[in-house]
């Protein structure tokens, strides 16, 4: 396991004062010695505590983990939870007739403020799934497969109600840009399983309605280190670019200038104790190691046939599907955050025949990737969330949805949440969340419980304040821990 490192600007070995003759400036060798001497001693403190963490041990700070690595699947656009999860039969009743202005007489609504608002019944019909008996839309046949092995939750609430402010609140915990993201806090707080890979890989495909854009800063480090941000891999081909080394040249040749630009590197940061600079090296030397890795990782031939067909892929074909395959092999690697993004939910019109049309882009696979990791023994200590940034509305628009927030559904399996369970609930219309409501918040402390994290204690200080993942708010719903 590579554990997290302080960058030290000069190390004790290599340490060269600034000198006249031999004659050492007595402020330069203080100020160099403080340096080095801290960062030994501080290097050692996290040494010790990482190594704890990756045995398995009790961390001092905060507790035993159930999970060790997160698979996030993000439904981009905003999946409606009233054609997937949360049935609502009372809109059924009241379908074409005028919503009931007590619902929403002062709330947000982001494109039907103003206009005459009737309810739109359940445009699928649901049904009961396995001993559990959860409620799940009959056109997620899968997933409603897997009943058993879910916890779903019909009380999630967030902040923001256009879809780029809502991902970045879904990820960073904040509204505004420039915060780290969600995996890029798991990875600085627990370190990289692995030395070959990134500690966190996005993914991304389409299908199923109108693609809303996801912009990289979604899986930035913010004001983290540079070295924690999301790695997005390609999902056709080689999944890094520039990966292959050019003709002519071989791994020796290559070594040699990968130690030369260190070499350089590490001088630039003694001269200058720029903390990047320990990124850039730990970078270079990342992507000379996966020039070996990568191929094995995108190398699908040793995949028997029944996986394939199970995930309903080839392997590498920029599909969902393929992406939660390669998920999976990612999480076989060592990879602690790994986060998918199918965008194609965004059903402003058309809601019946869109949901249906990108349920058949990630139902298989969603499912698949739960049974393949129950059945490889890794479901216990992996964590796979599906949701989106918000729901949809009760209200229809057109023979669409507008944008929600108030009140929509997720579910999550293995990784220490109790399987075959519902948690939370929204009102008779689906419009408010009114029973152990689910806040963003909650999912981010929730999440880090589930990792051994005490969200209120992983801070780091930026502008005069110790900021966090879940900023003054969030509490560990431990009702849904099994």
């Amino acid at each position: 396991m590579s554990n997290r490192k302080i960058f030290s600007p000069t190390s004790v070995e290599n340490a060269e004062p600034m000198a006249t003759g031999n004659l050492v400036a007595r402020r330069t060798f203080l100020g160099r010695s403080v340096v080095s001497l801290g960062a030994v001693a501080l290097g050692t403190l996290s040494q010790q505590r990482w190594a704890c963490a990756a045995s398995a041990q009790v961390d001092p700070l905060h507790q035993m983990p159930r999970a060790k690595r997160v698979i996030f699947l993000c439904m981009a656009g905003g999946p409606s939870h009233l054609e997937t999860l949360d049935y609502k039969p009372k809109l059924a009743e009241l379908n074409g007739q005028p919503m009931p202005a007590s619902f929403t007489q002062g709330q947000p609504i982001a494109q039907l403020q103003g206009q005459n608002l009737k309810c739109l019944g359940p445009q699928h019909p649901f049904g009961r799934f396995g001993q559990s008996g959860q409620q799940i839309c009959q056109v997620f046949r899968h997933i409603a497969g897997i009943a058993d092995e879910l916890c779903i939750v019909r009380s999630l609430r967030t902040e923001q109600i256009n879809h780029d402010p809502a991902h970045t609140f879904m990820n960073t915990g904040s509204a505004i840009s420039g915060r780290p993201s969600m995996g890029a806090w798991i990875v600085y707080g627990l370190g990289r399983m692995t030395d070959d890979l990134p500690g966190f890989v996005v993914l991304t495909s389409s299908g199923g309605g109108q693609d809303q854009p996801i912009a990289a800063r979604q899986w930035h480090s913010g004001f983290l280190p540079s070295q924690y941000q999301g790695v997005q891999f390609q999902s056709v081909g080689s999944p890094v670019l520039y990966s292959s080394r050019p003709r002519g040249v071989d791994e020796s040749d290559q070594r040699t200038v990968v130690d030369a630009v260190t070499s350089l590197n590490q001088l630039y940061g003694q001269e200058h104790h720029d903390a990047e600079v320990a990124t850039r090296i730990a970078q270079y030397e990342m992507a000379f190691r996966m020039q070996a890795s990568v191929p094995g990782l995108m190398d699908f031939s040793d995949e028997p046939q029944s996986i394939l067909d199970m995930y309903g892929t080839r392997g590498g074909d920029g599909s969902f599907a393929g992406n939660c395959l390669l998920a999976r092999r990612l999480a076989e690697r060592g990879v602690r955050f790994i986060q998918l993004y199918h965008r194609g939910w965004d059903h402003h019109g058309g809601v019946k025949q869109g949901v249906e049309v990108a349920a058949g882009h990630v139902d298989r696979a969603s499912a698949a990737l739960v049974q393949d990791l129950k059945q490889r023994g890794m479901l216990d200590d992996t964590l796979v969330i599906w949701t989106g940034e918000f729901g949809r509305t009760p209200m229809a628009q057109g023979n669409g949805r507008d944008h929600h927030i108030k009140g929509f559904s997720m579910w999550m399996a293995g990784g220490g949440v109790r399987a075959g369970t519902s948690y939370g609930a929204t009102d008779d219309l689906g419009y408010n969340a009114v029973e152990n409501v689910f806040h963003v918040h909650d999912l981010h402390a929730t999440m880090l419980h589930l990792l051994g994290i005490d969200h209120e204690r992983l801070t780091f200080p930026f502008q005069g304040r110790e900021y966090r993942l879940t900023d003054v708010a969030g509490k560990v719903v431990h009702d849904i821990l099994a």
